[in-house]
Order: C-alpha cells, then structure tokens, then sequence
C-alpha cells in the first residue's frame, strides 16, 4: 500500500489538473453517479471536531478523516489535518494512505475555480479576500488561472497577517467593507462564526464564494447577502451543514453540479454565493489523482 505524505503530494498536484478534475467530479455528483453520505462529525473534546467523509467513485473508495483542533495554533501545529483511505471499488484493496492537509487546502480552491468560472461575470477583475490563512493564498492562486484579476484586496483580523499575506500576494488591505465594495468575485475564508459580510457592501453582479463558517450555527454572510441566487456543492450537506444557509432561511437555486452538467440553467439575478461546505468525493477525486500521478497509471 502506497503512503504519500504532504510534501509528495505537493510535489505531484497541480491546480491545472485539479480544478478540471473538480468540475467532473461535481457533475458526476450532482448526477447521482457518486455513493455519498453527508459527513458524520463527532466531538472528541469540548473544543474539537473529529469528521468522517466516506464516498464510493468510480473506481475507487475511501474516506477522508478530518481533525479540527482550534488550540493547536498556541502550540504551532496545524488545526486541520487529515488523511484520505483509498480502496479498489473492484476488490476492496486498500491502495493508498494519502496525507489530506494539503489536499483539502488544493481542492476546496479548485472548487470555488470552478464556480467562478462558471458563475463570474467573464470581465471579472477585481477579486476581494476576507482571510488571510492557507485556504486564502489557496484561493487567490487558484482564481487567477480562471480570471485575470487587476486588482487584489485583502481584509483579516490581524494586522501582521495582513500585511504578510498582501506582500506575499500582491495585494492591497483594506476594510473588510472598502474590499468588498466594487468587487467583482469575494472569497470568503474566515474562521467567524458571525457575519463578516454584509449584503449591503455588494455590487450588482458580484459572485461570493463562501467558504469558511462550516456548521448550522455559524456563519459568515449575512441574510442580506443571502437573499440572491445561493448554489451550493451539495443540497443535502447545506441543510445540515450551513449556518449561511440555514439561519438566513435562503432559496437554494442549484447544486455546482447540476448547472456544470446543464442539468439547471446559471442562476440570474443581482448577487450569487457559492457556499462550499466540501465533499468526499472531491477528496476521493484528487487523491485518485495523486496515486495516478505517484504510480502512473489508474487504480
């Protein structure tokens, strides 16, 4: 059984492949092709989350097993890390252990790639980022193969990682208010359980990928924000899962899915959000992608 660990994943995924490979496995989700159950989280202690996300996918299946541990910051360690099980669907052999930190951070931007493609307006060129942690810099690397952004804004809570993520990414601070206003395509990837975004602050025909705030009580958008057209990876994991869904009592248009595969037409209308909660598959599709490109040749 093959192990790869984080810096053999690095050296092997690439978004190029990635952000396709996202696209077919959404639509093959939304198609009912994939075996998924919604996320099982459990409390391991009072401040931490242990998830286990398990799919079958063509030819492969797994899991992904997900720890979040928040007080891992005042020790220098990482406050998500996993591992991704991968399985032959033909005999049940195990293949691969593949480490899932990186993984998560590649294929959560890859999806919202994904979503910007087809959701943004094609002259899109300012891209404002709420967040200045891993799952930021993921992003605005990702969304740049999929629009020429002029102009990047960025806003977060502490200053120092302000001003490393705006050198690191060329890009400017700002308000979360002043990022937001006029932008074209808002990331927002925070650890808030409270609004960071107001409805009010948005330009019509603006696309926000929400992304942070995973849970029916936490959020990062507020009901104003949520009153547009709301698409999302999966309807049964938002009904569940979100907070930015559940507490605004939002309409959901669409899955990713459905309208990447004409199932549904590209939603209308003066705002759309992207809420991402994260799917197994998605998982399953990248790391069946590491293992293809570790051994060279499929499962």
């Amino acid at each position: 059984m093959l192990i790869l660990d984080e810096s053999r994943v690095r050296q092997l995924l690439r978004f190029e492949a990635l952000i396709p490979a996202m696209e077919r496995a959404l639509v093959d989700f939304s198609a009912g092709r994939v075996i998924q159950p919604v996320r099982t989280v459990i409390a391991p202690t009072a401040d931490a989350l242990f998830a286990i996300m398990p799919a079958v996918y063509g030819d492969v299946l797994g899991a992904k097993l997900v720890t979040v541990y928040p007080d891992n910051a005042r020790l220098g360690l990482p406050t998500h890390l996993a591992s991704i099980l991968l399985f032959r669907v033909s005999t049940g052999e195990p293949i691969a252990v593949v480490d899932g930190r990186l993984i998560t951070e590649m294929r959560t931007a890859a999806v919202s790639a994904v979503a910007t493609n087809i959701l943004a307006r094609r002259d899109a060129r300012i891209l404002a980022v709420l967040g200045t942690g891993v799952q930021a810099r993921a992003h605005v690397q990702a969304l740049r193969l999929v629009r020429r952004f002029d102009d990047v804004r960025v806003w977060g809570r502490t200053p120092d990682h302000v001003r490393l993520f705006a050198n690191e990414m060329n890009a400017r601070p700002m308000s979360a208010e002043d990022a937001v206003r006029g932008a074209d395509v808002v990331v927002t990837v925070t650890g808030a359980g409270e609004p960071i975004l107001r409805g009010s602050w948005l330009t019509d025909g603006t696309l926000v990928n929400a992304v942070g705030a995973v849970g029916a009580a936490r959020r990062e958008l507020d009901a104003d924000a949520m009153r547009g057209a709301v698409v999302v990876d999966s309807r049964a994991a938002a009904m569940r899962e979100s907070g930015d869904v559940l507490l605004a009592q939002a309409t959901i248009s669409a899955e990713l899915g459905e309208i990447l595969g004409g199932l549904r037409p590209r939603p209308g209308g003066r705002i759309t959000v992207f809420k991402s909660l994260g799917l197994a598959v998605e998982d399953l599709a990248t790391a069946r992608l590491v293992y293809e490109a570790a051994v060279g040749h499929a499962p």
